[in-house]
């Protein structure tokens, strides 16, 4: 089954694990950008429990802009912030050595588009899951539908629980401040890929159902 899921910043484990059980996905680009969506934000957790990262973007008040026009804005250091955050998140995970080589990349070319920036980390994930999936962008916009099993975007958002997917099973590994903090669920993929490096895959296989 082909999939529509949503633009995301380092999406999620949950969002991963449709990724991994579809036979090719739709990004959708053509929708409005929102705030506080997981367009531009994503979840890690550190020493002092789960952490936002949001990556900041250009927004003209009054006017509504798609996802695919959305500029990147770089009136402040965010790319250095993010990535001193992702180190101290993960610089002692079991895996981190083998993959920060990949992703460090973004964290020092400018993009000047979300959508680029995105698309990028994006395809760096599924090179490291060694997973040749078909990747489109939607050439108009699709609006988003509960009722339709193939459309995941409803469930991907900050505000709406894991629990509330109904394709979806959290399964538990061990991270980085398991001796400190209970499981933290549906963090970015990242943190999945740091603590069990090749068996992602594996997990995000068994958290959804195959259609």
């Amino acid at each position: 089954m082909i999939k529509i899921i949503p633009l995301t910043y380092l999406g999620s484990v949950q969002l991963f694990a449709h990724i991994v059980n579809a036979q090719g996905v739709i990004v959708e680009q053509h929708s409005n950008y929102q705030r506080k969506t997981y367009s531009n934000r994503c979840a890690i957790t550190g020493a002092n429990g789960p952490l936002s990262l949001t990556v900041p973007v250009i927004n003209i008040k009054g006017s509504k802009t798609a996802l695919k026009d959305t500029l990147i804005s770089y009136d402040m250091d965010w790319q250095k912030q993010h990535w001193r955050s992702i180190v101290s998140a993960y610089n002692s995970s079991p895996f981190f050595e083998y993959y920060a080589d990949d992703f460090a990349p973004f964290y020092h070319k400018k993009f000047n588009y979300l959508l680029d920036f995105n698309m990028g980390l994006l395809e760096t994930m599924l090179d490291e899951l060694e997973l040749e999936l078909p990747v489109q962008l939607s050439t108009d916009f699709i609006a988003p539908s509960t009722a339709d099993t193939k459309d995941i975007r409803p469930f991907i958002h900050p505000k709406k629980r894991p629990e509330d997917d109904p394709q979806y099973t959290t399964v538990e590994y061990r991270q980085v401040f398991s001796e400190k903090y209970p499981f933290i669920p549906n963090l970015s993929v990242i943190d999945l890929l740091f603590c069990k490096g090749p068996e992602t895959y594996d997990i995000l296989k068994a958290s959804v159902g195959t259609e």
